[in-house]
């Protein structure tokens, strides 16, 4: 059966940043899935109208179409059900707990750190829209936002209950990565690759718990190309 994930990508092709994106790909790792990678920017809305959707992840599973990543990772556990991510029944309500932790926890000081890096990194003819609709939602502008020694605060505070778990396994799951894991490895690994900016003192053991996963899978995301592997604008 074909597989093929929308993806976002940046300045460079190669670039592939989104933290939706990334859960996904790890899911798909975890689960010895084959996927091919379709290049995707914020302004072809157009490529993406079969799956009445705007956004990636897009995952093409045969004839079947599933957007949003939490409902990707769920299509997975169904379709392919021996070596669940999410689970069923109170694992599964945990793993929705925590990835609304990430997104309204996690997220907003991570875009403290690195949002005009982010800018930096996306392709130049994202950037207005970008720009435009952040600045919406933010109510400020992109530079008044860009906070990141308050964004490194925030961050060390939210992150606190994991490293409160990490320093009794090696993965939010247990002894190997699973769902929870990939919920947040998404958005760190996004921060990671749109920005050179400390995310959390390396010493942490949220830093050896993003070395780990970083290694998961074969290296998938230690090979992944990121703005260090950029020339300089």
């Amino acid at each position: 059966m074909t597989r093929t994930l929308y993806d976002l990508y940046g300045r460079d092709e190669r670039l592939r940043f989104s933290p939706y994106c990334w859960r996904v790909r790890m899911a798909l790792a975890h689960k010895g899935l084959d996927v091919t990678l379709k290049p995707w920017r914020f302004s072809q809305k157009e490529a993406l109208a079969f799956a009445h959707h705007d956004q990636v992840p897009v995952l093409c599973d045969g004839d079947k179409v599933v957007t949003d990543s939490f409902a990707i990772m769920r299509y997975l556990d169904d379709a392919y059900p021996e070596v669940p991510v999410l689970g069923e029944g109170v694992s599964y309500q945990r793993a929705l707990f925590f990835k609304h932790f990430v997104e309204r926890s996690v997220a907003p000081s991570l875009f403290r750190i690195v949002v005009l890096d982010l800018l930096a990194a996306i392709h130049p003819g994202d950037r207005d829209y970008f720009r435009e609709t952040r600045e919406a939602r933010f109510g400020c502008t992109l530079e008044e936002f860009h906070q990141p020694e308050q964004g490194r605060e925030a961050l060390q505070k939210t992150l606190a209950p994991v490293r409160g778990v990490l320093r009794e396994t090696p993965f939010l799951d247990g002894e190997t990565p699973s769902g929870a894991d990939y919920l947040l490895f998404g958005s760190m690994m996004w921060a990671y690759c749109v920005s050179k900016e400390t995310l959390v003192p390396p010493d942490d053991e949220v830093a050896h718990w993003f070395e780990r996963m970083l290694a998961q899978h074969n290296g998938l995301a230690a090979n992944a190309f990121t703005v260090r592997d950029l020339p300089a604008e």
